[in-house]
């Protein structure tokens, strides 16, 4: 697009809305479209959508160009291009052309995207190009959202372009008429492709698009994304092993403008979360309230934190600041969205829940409260500012403890190189081929080979066997071998060759649990005298006493009682006590980060403080180089030390939390093979401790034998308490492949109930069913979910090949301080943690202190 001077509003943005289309709202919800007044765009439809383009200033990008010829021809593919720079456009005017020429009514283009939050504002983008067309098409969104009266009319006819979900399309191929809905399909275009890919959600959209291709074999699937490095598989997996992808990117890169917000002074002893709030006055001086910002957190208890620091400190700017995240009731979510784009909020502490598509074209600045923690995510919030091509993204990163100053040295370093993380698909999860299984019985049922052959044709499951087909099956049909004695594990029953659900009551039950994510079940969060405030998972609720007072939604709250699924709750008038600390969200260093950490470690180590964060840092690093070493790139430093606790050792080799926890229990299995001995063990993302109460001759038995990939999954197994991670998993596993289901509206269960149902049948299939495939995929998930097993194999490859640097030290090194303090935090004291925290650093002082 060429620069021209237009109103910000008409910028093009591939999500972004017009202002004001009352017309085509009010046209789009009635049955019978009134008549339109001819377009002032003449000719073919692909003509007048190029004449709409040019009148709105814009000029096609050779990337939208070679998108629409690519769709002309009857490709399939992926759209890879920066973020704001029209990918929505790109992948969606040749569809919109081809299906104003041939002006037929049924579902014509399918909009798929993993937020339902986005919907809107896609809806508003799709529909926007229609003012220069002479036809009147439907653009209609589905989602948990939209309203019971528009997706009970969307039952008898869907409109020709539609904006879903993955968990509303699943839904759909659940209706009994679902092969003549999607028959007259001709585009799918699945926005955010990176956010599926590595999930069950990409897995279930991957099967969806199967059936879709069955239902409408000339259909052409196109997905989008702006972050992704391993950009083959990507596309392979969208479109399926029968096609050919096609590839369209652009050379159009953001600048990505980095500063980071560097504290005044740093303590050299340095712990998880110890800067915390001496940054937010920092913070709040920075802050302009006429540029509209974004500050991200990582975690919905720390916005909540921080939003209430900010309203307490800068008080008038009351009517322009807010909060938003996932579990924040819908309406509030939705005023807080629509105040940044009219610019009546200018200042919004965010989750990931505005990571994604929402266009807010006034944002101008992001903030990331603590490390990003991964390249893609820092990205993809950097590109949340100045939403417009050619525009410099700008982010702000605020470290919450020191060693973050490393990180952020190191993320910055990742950014300039574009090192993004790749997004590796799943391989044939069963729990979710047994959703789709019931899925398609109900969607018109299925025959036993043709869905075979259907599903081989999704990317993760081109190597399903036979036997897993039919063991999955059989799992639908009975419950498998163990089961089949229990009527409500038979789900699917077959009729002359064709699978259907039968039982009304079991269909329905299917219907409403739909779904991958799993998570603690989330219980509505209710004023006594009535309104909704949202969800907060019933796991901590449960642990709440009447009278408790709590931060949600940036309110102080009481809590008063549980009932029904309810948490009830009135204002507080005494000071907040705690806020909700939601779990899984803590989250590790991705591969890219660890990497570029390591490289900026070499070069401080190397003398190198020219970079404003490790010049920041460096009281630390250089109390590091003197008590011990700066780790490098080439080895890994080990440490040992002796203290009132017993006999250290310290491990960093940066590869993240989850890796560490594998190998600290690898390792310690290992060494007690060498001599007896007890070990208690604590990760962080940067490395490990081993204590143990009696000496240990940690620097003979740190040979490269000792980091072998030889026996690594059953040392693991043997390591750690794979029967209880697994049992763990299994309730996942279990309520997706709908062996256990949370019961229907008003007969809810809680999650102790259907965590005990699901206990209950791990413990069958394990005396009974030993072989059980959904037993084997749990175990399998533990070690790549709850270690990242090929990242962990990975990892020993280059302990193996690389020296270990060890160092005897004569107390724990600032390296090794927040391991101290993440073991101590975890044991029962009635002294703060702080306190403790203290007493260590006034201890070490003294040894420091004294002569050598």
């Amino acid at each position: 697009m060429s620069p021209t001077s237009r109103p910000r509003r008409n910028r093009m943005r591939g999500k972004e809305a017009p202002e004001k289309q009352p017309a085509l709202t009010k046209t789009r919800a009635k049955k019978r479209p009134a008549p339109r007044a001819p377009s002032p765009f003449q000719g073919p439809p692909m003509e007048q959508l190029r004449r709409w383009f040019a009148s709105k200033g814009w000029t096609p990008y050779a990337f939208q160009e070679e998108a629409w010829a690519a769709y002309a021809r009857g490709e399939s593919g992926l759209i890879h291009v920066p973020t704001g720079a029209g990918k929505t456009y790109a992948a969606y005017l040749g569809p919109l052309a081809d299906v104003a020429e041939r002006n037929q009514k049924g579902l014509q283009v399918l909009y798929l995207t993993p937020l339902r939050a986005v919907s809107r504002d896609v809806e508003q983008a799709l529909l926007e190009p229609l003012l220069a067309l002479d036809t009147d098409l439907e653009v209609e969104s589905r989602t948990g959202d939209t309203p019971s009266s528009v997706r009970q009319r969307q039952r008898e006819r869907l409109p020709q372009v539609l904006i879903t979900t993955p968990e509303s399309l699943s839904l759909l191929l659940a209706q009994e008429q679902a092969a003549e809905n999607f028959a007259s399909l001709r585009a799918i275009i699945v926005d955010e492709w990176h956010e599926l890919l590595a999930s069950k959600r990409g897995t279930q959209v991957e099967l969806a698009l199967a059936r879709l291709r069955r239902f409408a074999p000339d259909v052409r699937i196109w997905a989008l994304s702006a972050t992704l490095a391993n950009l083959d598989q990507a596309a392979r997996t969208v479109v399926g092993t029968e096609r050919t992808p096609t590839l369209v990117s652009a050379d159009l890169q953001r600048p990505v403008d980095v500063e980071t917000l560097v504290p005044e002074q740093v303590d050299t002893f340095p712990w998880a979360g110890h800067l915390g709030f001496t940054m937010l006055p920092r913070v709040a001086d920075w802050l302009d309230p006429n540029q509209s910002t974004l500050l991200f957190t990582n975690t919905r208890s720390q916005a909540e934190r921080w939003f209430e620091g900010l309203r307490y400190l800068r008080p008038e700017w009351e009517h322009l600041l807010a909060l938003h995240h996932g579990s924040i009731d819908r309406e509030e979510r939705e005023r807080v969205e629509g105040g940044l784009k009219d610019g009546s909020l200018r200042l919004v502490v965010c989750t990931s829940s505005l990571d994604l598509g929402v266009d807010f074209g006034p944002v101008e600045r992001v903030i990331q409260i603590g490390s990003p923690k991964g390249i893609g995510r820092t990205l993809q919030r950097a590109g949340r500012s100045a939403h417009r091509p050619g525009a410099t993204c700008r982010i702000l990163f605020v470290p919450t403890h020191a060693l973050e100053l490393v990180e952020m040295a190191a993320a910055r370093d990742a950014i300039a190189r574009r090192e993004v993380e790749p997004r590796t698909p799943l391989s044939k999860p069963l729990d979710v081929l047994a959703q789709h299984l019931v899925t398609c019985a109900l969607g018109g049922g299925f025959t036993r080979e043709a869905l075979r052959d259907e599903i081989r044709t999704a990317t993760s499951y081109a190597g399903l066997t036979d036997e897993e087909f039919e063991w999955t099956l059989a799992l639908v049909r009975e419950g498998g071998p163990t089961l089949r004695a229990y009527p409500e594990f038979r789900r699917v029953v077959e009729h002359e060759g064709r699978f259907r659900v039968t039982d009304a009551r079991l269909a329905r039950l299917h219907r409403l649990n739909i779904g991958t994510i799993s998570s603690d079940a989330s219980v509505q969060l209710r004023y006594w005298s009535g309104g909704n405030l949202g969800t907060v998972e019933e796991s901590y609720v449960s642990r709440l006493k009447p009278g408790d007072t709590f931060l949600f939604a940036g309110r102080r709250l009481e809590f008063s009682r549980f009932k029904d699924m309810t948490a009830y709750v009135k204002p507080a008038k005494a000071k907040a006590t705690q806020t909700p600390r939601w779990g899984g969200s803590r989250l590790p260093l991705s591969t890219s980060l660890a990497s570029a950490m390591r490289r900026t470690l070499e070069a401080a180590r190397q003398g190198d403080v020219t970079r404003d964060e490790i010049a920041a840092a460096w009281p630390i690093l250089d109390a590091q180089a003197r008590l011990s070493r700066i780790p490098g790139d080439g080895g890994c430093l080990a440490e040992s030390c002796h203290t009132r606790d017993g006999y250290h050792l310290f491990l960093y080799p940066f590869e993240g939390r989850l890796v560490h926890e594998g190998l600290a229990a690898l390792l310690a299995l290992r060494l007690t093979r060498l001599q007896k001995a007890t070990f208690s063990l604590s990760v962080n993302d940067y490395g490990m401790e081993l204590l143990t109460p009696t000496p240990f001759p940690f620097e003979e038995a740190l040979r490269p034998a000792l980091f072998t990939r030889e026996r690594l999954v059953e040392d693991i197994l043997e390591s750690v308490n794979l029967s209880e991670l697994a049992r763990r998993q299994f309730r996942d596993i279990a309520r997706v492949a709908g062996l256990v289901m949370p019961g229907l509206p008003g007969a809810r269960k809680s999650t102790r109930q259907v965590q005990a149902s699901a206990a209950l049948l791990y413990d069958v299939f394990v005396k009974y069913d030993p072989d059980n495939l959904l037993l084997r995929q749990a175990r399998r998930e533990v070690l790549e979910q709850q270690f990242e097993q090929g990242r962990l194999a990975r990892t020993l490859e280059r302990l193996e090949a690389s020296p270990v640097e060890f160092v005897h030290v004569h107390r724990p090194s600032p390296l090794a301080f927040p391991l101290v303090i993440e073991r101590i935090s975890a044991s029962v004291s009635n002294e703060s943690l702080l306190d403790r925290v203290e007493r260590l650093k006034e201890r070490w002082s003294q040894a420091d202190a004294r002569p050598a």
